[in-house]
């Protein structure tokens, strides 16, 4: 299972862990990323997706069709059909 953001594309990326002794060694950052059932009231359909906590954020402020619509206007591909 990818840690990809359904809606905003967010995805893992990687830096370091720095040691008080300040050595270096790789790790990754992991969004926050949840598995969340959404209604749309417009297509009366439920729809699930995984979607990060800034996504979550920008649905309640929105709706979660306008965020849609948007993210369609933009030419980002969600896989929801409207």
């Amino acid at each position: 299972m990818s840690r990809v953001c359904d809606l905003t594309g967010k995805r893992p990326i990687s830096g370091n862990n720095v040691s008080h002794s300040n050595r270096r060694t790789k790790r990754r950052f992991l969004p926050n990323l949840q598995r969340k059932r959404f209604f749309i009231p417009e297509t009366n359909e439920w729809v699930s997706l995984k979607v990060s906590s800034k996504a979550i954020r920008n649905i309640n402020k929105l709706g979660i069709y306008a965020y849609l619509k948007k993210l369609e206007r933009k030419g980002i591909d969600t896989g929801v059909k409207l």
